[in-house]
């Protein structure tokens, strides 16, 4: 199950490429599908912070280990050494995630429990349309 959310925004969008950052949700997406469980839960949670807008996704799969935390944004770093490239992944979709949200001048960061879940936060800048005009 997938529950979305939305966030009136106020004549106020995020900065962002389209493509890119569709990019970022894919990969995240489909990382909690993937790693999820039989019957989990996907979030996608958008957060109005003033001059941002935090993006969530949650997932109630199975969880990073803590000492895998900080290397689950290294390129070809797997967290389940036991996975073969033919069950799928190469270990590159955080390391894009990451690259592509610090292009964007932010940051990412997770937090994760094994058994409970992990939940991938970053921020996008917003433009006040007002001030556009």
């Amino acid at each position: 199950t997938t529950e979305i959310y939305t966030l009136s925004l106020h004549d106020a969008l995020p900065i962002f490429d389209k493509h890119y950052i569709g990019q970022v949700f894919v990969n995240l997406i489909i990382n909690s599908i993937r790693y999820g469980k039989e019957g989990g839960q996907t979030r996608i949670r958008f957060r109005d912070m003033l001059d941002k807008i935090l993006i969530e996704v949650e997932d109630n799969g199975s969880g990073i280990a803590k000492e895998d935390l900080p290397r689950v944004f290294e390129r070809f770093y797997r967290t389940d050494k036991g996975r073969s490239r033919e069950q799928g992944g190469t270990g590159l979709g955080l390391a894009i995630v990451k690259h592509i949200v610090e292009a964007h001048g932010e940051r990412i960061t997770v937090r994760s429990e094994l058994g409970v879940g992990s939940t991938f936060s970053f921020t996008l800048k917003k433009v006040n349309l007002q001030e556009m005009k």
